[in-house]
């Protein structure tokens, strides 16, 4: 997996890439059905795994205030990153969303899903890494 860094919705730069620990990386926008319809399950499956998993929600070429502003009026906690003018989808090879990515712990891709993704399926995938 490249590494790359970003900055979240509070504009800290975040630094993704350190091996040591699998990562998901969701690729997603406001204003995408499915990326909406796939969100709840994503927010509980990042808030349930904060010990094991690196996970990164990844708003493709929206502004933080657009991403902040859907966050606050579902309540949703996951960890978002922003990606304002869509190079990190583009180095992920990502030709549409939702896409999601789930990397091992020493950096190597093991999964890739373009649509919507379930909490089981991501479990499913973490539980074949270990």
């Amino acid at each position: 997996m490249p590494a790359f860094s970003a900055k979240n919705p509070d504009g800290n730069t975040v630094e993704v890439g350190m091996h040591g620990r699998p990562y998901i990386l969701n690729f997603w926008a406001t204003w995408c059905p499915p990326c909406q319809a796939e969100f709840p399950e994503m927010n509980a499956f990042a808030n349930s795994h904060t010990a094991d998993v690196r996970f990164y929600a990844i708003n493709v070429q929206e502004s933080g205030d657009q991403v902040t502003a859907f966050l606050n009026a579902n309540g949703y906690s996951l960890p978002v990153l922003l990606d304002k003018d869509g190079s990190i989808a583009s180095q992920f090879h990502v030709q549409a969303i939702p896409t999601t990515l789930v990397v091992d712990a020493q950096g190597v891709i093991r999964y890739r899903k373009s649509g919507g993704a379930t909490a089981e399926e991501l479990e499913n995938v973490v539980k074949s890494l270990k």
